[in-house]
């Protein structure tokens, strides 16, 4: 028995010597995936993966978060009160969300449907509206919607409750990651997973779903690129009067782009909707500072007076040695309506205030007035374009892949960033399943290239899209306005066309990728020939005309056909 002892004691020590790690062989933990990060992205992998038979019967998961994801699954609100970050949940990404069987525990009545969009121009007023009416409605889906409205939280707190009945997937939360390091072995080792509260994990698959700032994609070696946007985000929840029964119901998404950047007015319930206001960071603060009064009448002008007013108005914003009181705001709002000859019966004056009765003719062009805003929901964050150069790691950081925030971030202007990465992790979790099945390394490169191809260039063009809107927009000369105002107007005539944008952008659940990347190959393409047309109107009409005659047709032939399981 001694001798046994022996010979077992030095196959351990030859072991370790072999490893060459840091940490002994007794210490490891073995985990075929460590997903990194309890926000959204990390915890739909995790859902995707628990409800699949072959994963969770199969393979070992396990989820890393530093808070306490007990407070997430224990998150309620009273009713009419909202958290200040919400996103918009397309189609195709809700549709993911009920294959996996998460859908089924979110909180349906702190969701709202959005049916319709205004987006205009903040200088010309040139307008384009999409509706949800104008294409055929995706089986499963109500007739007529567009996406969903949620707050991030009630979609944690679903994916949490649908996590507890897949107990086989392993939750850590409240451990922070302190290092990973890599197993010098012959061939490549695993990545080396160290917490806080002493465990290391062996990792056959890491996951790097934690963030802009993460440390799995700084571990794996792959470099990014990007730049901070001279723009800061301001959100919050506002209450506002409902409707009254001779207008549609607060189911439309406002949003002008104004020099400064755009601001969006999002529904959440019949009285209170969510702000995004994108703007300098100077204004930002000044914004977040003002009184609540101040801040509502801001938001109200913001969609309703000229451009030149607006800019009279930041600049008192800024100018002001001691912040603006509510009265003063509202007096100088009061006279710039006066000198622009605004009807105080038109839904277009701010300092009338709500009216009763029949609504005037235009009430639906702008969002419902705001009359306050929710206390502890007002906040700024800057803004940032970064895009990681491969998603899946090589060499001293292979057996690495990163899925959300980790892999991209994006201006918030076109409400993409959330559906962006549930559409990572749907395709992880199907790259996942197939080298499963086929008996595969699920963290070799050969395995997750498949993942990085499906979804880098699709990423990489609407981020460039969107990129390409923010400048476009943030442009004040006279030829540039004229030209984009042309474009939209046009783009606006063509409901094919804009059909097309929307399937792309997730508001129907089609089947292929390429129809996707012909869609935003198509938007990207169209803006980047109204930038090029300014001071010819024939370029910018016979851009969009030529993109809908070219391409529209056989989008939709793509994007109808029935989806691939």
């Amino acid at each position: 028995m001694l001798t046994a002892f022996r010979v077992s004691k030095r196959r351990v020590r030859l072991a370790t010597r072999a490893t060459r790690s840091l940490s002994t062989t007794a210490n490891h933990e073995e985990s075929d995936i460590v997903i990194v990060g309890g926000g959204p992205a990390g915890l739909t992998l995790a859902s995707a993966l628990g409800s699949s038979h072959a994963v969770r019967d199969t393979l070992k998961v396990t989820l890393i978060e530093a808070g306490d994801l007990d407070k997430v699954r224990g998150w309620s609100m009273q009713p009419g009160k909202f958290s200040n970050r919400v996103s918009s949940i397309t189609n195709a990404s809700q549709a993911f969300l009920q294959d996996i069987g998460a859908w089924d525990h979110v909180g349906v009545e702190r969701t709202c449907p959005i049916e319709e969009m205004q987006v205009w121009d903040g200088i010309s007023d040139a307008r384009i509206m999409f509706s949800a009416a104008e294409m055929p409605s995706p089986a499963g889906f109500p007739q007529g919607e567009m996406a969903r409205l949620t707050e991030n939280l009630n979609l944690q707190r679903a994916l949490l409750r649908h996590l507890a009945s897949h107990p086989t997937i392993q939750l850590l939360d409240k451990v922070k990651l302190q290092s990973i390091s890599c197993e010098e072995r012959e061939g490549g080792g695993w990545p080396l997973v160290h917490l806080s509260d002493g465990r290391v994990l062996r990792a056959r698959l890491l996951v790097g779903a934690d963030g802009p700032n993460s440390p799995v994609r700084a571990f794996s070696g792959i470099q990014s690129y990007g730049w901070a946007y001279d723009t800061h985000a301001v959100v919050a929840t506002l209450d506002h009067v409902p409707r009254s029964p001779f207008e549609p119901p607060n189911t439309t998404a406002y949003q002008r782009f104004l020099p400064t950047g755009p601001i969006a007015f999002l529904p959440i319930s019949a009285t209170a909707s969510s702000l995004v206001w994108s703007t300098t960071p100077a204004l930002a603060r000044r914004l977040v500072a003002s009184e609540p009064a101040v801040l509502a009448d801001m938001i109200n002008a913001a969609f309703r007076l000229p451009e030149v007013s607006m800019r009279y108005l930041h600049d008192r914003l800024l100018e002001a040695d001691a912040p603006l009181s509510a009265s003063v705001l509202r007096d100088e709002i009061a006279f710039r309506e006066r000198a622009h000859g605004v009807d105080p019966r038109s839904a277009y004056a701010v300092t009338v205030g709500a009216t009763t009765g029949v609504p005037p003719a235009d009430a639906d062009a702008v969002p419902p007035l705001v009359t306050s805003i929710q206390p502890g929901t007002v906040a700024s964050f800057p803004l940032r374009y970064n895009h990681a150069d491969a998603y899946v790691g090589e060499g001293a950081g292979a057996r690495t892949v990163l899925v959300g925030d980790a892999a991209h971030t994006v201006h918030p202007l076109a409400g993409q960033g959330l559906n962006m990465g549930l559409a990572d992790v749907e395709a992880l979790a199907r790259c996942i399943h197939d080298a499963l099945s086929r008996g595969g390394d699920i963290g070799s490169y050969t395995a997750l290239l498949p993942y990085a191809r499906e979804r880098y260039f699709e990423n990489h063009k609407i981020m460039s899209a969107v990129d390409k809107l923010h400048k476009l927009y943030a442009a004040q000369s006279a030829p540039v306005v004229w030209a984009r105002s042309v474009g939209v107007e046009v783009l606006n005539e063509l409901d094919t066309l804009k059909a097309a944008v929307m399937m792309t952008a997730g508001s129907g659940r089609y089947s292929s990728q390429s129809a996707k990347a012909v869609g935003w190959d198509l938007a990207a393409s169209g803006i980047e020939n109204v930038a090029r047309g300014v001071g010819a109107a024939k370029s910018v009409t016979d851009a969009l005309i030529g993109i809908a005659g070219a391409g529209v047709q056989g989008l939709l032939r793509q994007v109808t056909s029935p989806r691939r399981s």
